[in-house]
């Protein structure tokens, strides 16, 4: 199984990267191999979102946009978490029932392939 570039935003505001090779949207719990070697186990339901990046390290000085087009991705929504941060991107499913979701990013140019949002860190989410 491949590992996948992530970097974790936790509820309290903290952030670590790592990779994963075991997250699964219907499981409560993985692991991360943080950026200092060190494996953890995460809580999903401590998290604000899992981003999935291109690059472990990103670039600081990016201004996403969000504004753009992505054909075949799903619906397009805007995500206010509890923390007052906004997303817009796109979704093939959305229920929230389940724990979370994934969400196609509206800005193709940024570090950002994919985010998982945890619904319960999610103040509101509107379709557009």
């Amino acid at each position: 199984m491949d590992n996948n570039k992530i970097v974790l935003h936790y509820k309290d505001g903290r952030i670590i990267k790592g990779n994963t090779n075991n997250f699964f949207p219907n499981k409560k719990k993985f692991h991360i191999n943080n950026a200092d070697g060190h494996n953890e186990n995460i809580d999903v339901e401590d998290l604000k979102a899992i981003f999935f990046v291109k690059h472990i390290d990103g670039d600081k000085n990016y201004d996403y946009k969000y504004e753009d087009d992505i054909a075949g991705a799903g619906k397009k929504v805007n995500i206010v978490f509890n923390d007052n941060e906004t997303i817009k991107g796109y979704v093939l499913g959305y229920s929230p029932q389940r724990q979370g979701f994934f969400m196609t990013p509206a800005d193709i140019s940024g570090n950002n392939e994919r985010i998982y949002a945890v619904n319960s860190a999610i103040k509101k989410v509107t379709f557009i």
